[in-house]
């Protein structure tokens, strides 16, 4: 069984808010899909975090090397790209869009096996997962009804991220949000809390970061992520020497290569690798395992399609420590782009699919209204 046919599908139209200071637009690209065929007919696909335009420069450039190639082998097939592609520069488009080569490849693989992927990692630790709502920041009394929003729908864990939260010096005002999302959330909700330091000129530093995570452990706050620039790893391992709430990060990062001395250093407490950035479910898996080796826990992040959220949830189940995924509130890529809707159970969990590959069945008339592609929604048409 031959991969005969790559294509990439660009979400664009209605792309949520990212909190970024650069904000995007609902017209703006920041994921696609990759849509994979073989000469059997067997149809996988994926989920990239970039721009559209750049995925599908990259699958050109990639396409050569895939096409041809053994539709049940993704490990093999992943790393053959990984290492033509060196020198054209590792770590960026190409890896990113190679993970949604690979997690197509891995949809395929259970597909044709009949097994849901995460069987196929080595069997699953767990048939749900508790699901937290990813939501920005806002002013504290709008960041009030949101959390309560959340809860109401269900969610038993709530994450809050980037919006003015350390963008205006003012740590009463970081303090006042962070309370107020606590109190629409309630006592025994899981709150989390992003600073996005990875935004465009994060002002902030050490001294601010450690501040803040005093100020966190206040608010039984359970873990501080992004609270420092992607690539201050000094900084990080020793805000986590110091920091009275766990710190978690990596989601910048790419390649287990990449992951390494963050471990070794002792930089995280838990470590968030995205499963459409890092290389996809084959290079997550490689990460998790040496994670765990150093007693580092494995959130994986999740910021980005339904296609994600499916990968995330087979990895959830495969991954010993992984006991959250984190689940956008309120994006129309991640909603409306299934025939069926999520649902959580009373306890604030998603059930983990243990249908073929990853378990996901889209509305390709929704996808319709997000993507100009229509070859490959041609191709998921006639799956």
């Amino acid at each position: 069984m031959k991969i005969t046919r790559a294509e990439c599908l660009p979400l664009q139209g209605r792309s949520p808010k990212g909190g970024w200071t650069n904000e995007i637009r609902p017209e703006d690209s920041v994921h696609a899909l990759i849509v994979l065929a073989t000469d059997a007919g067997a149809v996988g696909t994926g989920s990239v975090f970039t721009d559209g335009r750049l995925a599908q420069a990259g699958l050109d450039v990639l396409r050569p090397l895939l096409l041809g190639e053994r539709a049940d082998e993704p490990a093999r097939v992943a790393e053959k790209l990984h290492q033509n592609t060196f020198w054209m520069g590792r770590g960026g488009t190409l890896t990113h869009v190679i993970s949604g080569i690979d997690i197509a490849l891995w949809d395929m693989f259970g597909k044709i096996t009949g097994q849901p992927v995460s069987r196929l990692l080595g069997g699953r630790h767990r048939e749900r997962v508790r699901a937290y709502a990813s939501i920005l920041m806002e002013e504290p009394g709008l960041m009030r009804e949101r959390c309560a929003h959340y809860r109401e729908q269900g969610f038993r864990a709530i994450k809050i991220g980037w919006g003015p939260f350390g963008r205006r010096g003012d740590a009463r005002l970081d303090q006042a949000i962070v309370a107020a999302a606590r109190a629409g959330a309630g006592d025994d909700c899981l709150l989390m809390v992003d600073a996005g330091a990875s935004d465009a000129f994060w002002p902030n530093g050490l001294k601010w970061a450690l501040n803040t995570a005093r100020m966190l452990v206040d608010h039984d706050v359970a873990w501080f992520e992004e609270a420092l620039v992607p690539d201050a790893m000094d900084d990080f391992r020793e805000l986590r020497r110091q920091s009275p709430v766990p710190v978690a990060g990596g989601e910048c990062l790419t390649r287990r290569q990449t992951y390494l001395p963050w471990l070794r250093d002792g930089a995280f407490d838990i470590v968030q690798p995205d499963v459409t950035k890092v290389g996809g479910i084959s290079e997550q898996m490689q990460i998790a395992r040496m994670a765990e080796a150093f007693g580092v826990k494995v959130v994986g992040h999740g910021w980005n399609t339904a296609v994600g959220l499916a990968a995330d949830l087979q990895l959830a189940a495969a991954i010993p420590s992984c006991d959250l995924v984190e689940y956008i509130g309120g994006s129309p890529y991640v909603d409306d782009a299934v025939v069926t809707p999520w649902q959580l159970d009373g306890d604030g969990c998603l059930a983990i699919p243990d249908a073929p590959g990853l378990g996901l069945a889209l509305d390709l008339d929704a996808l319709a209204t997000m993507t100009p592609n229509r070859n490959a929604l041609d191709l998921l048409r006639h799956a």
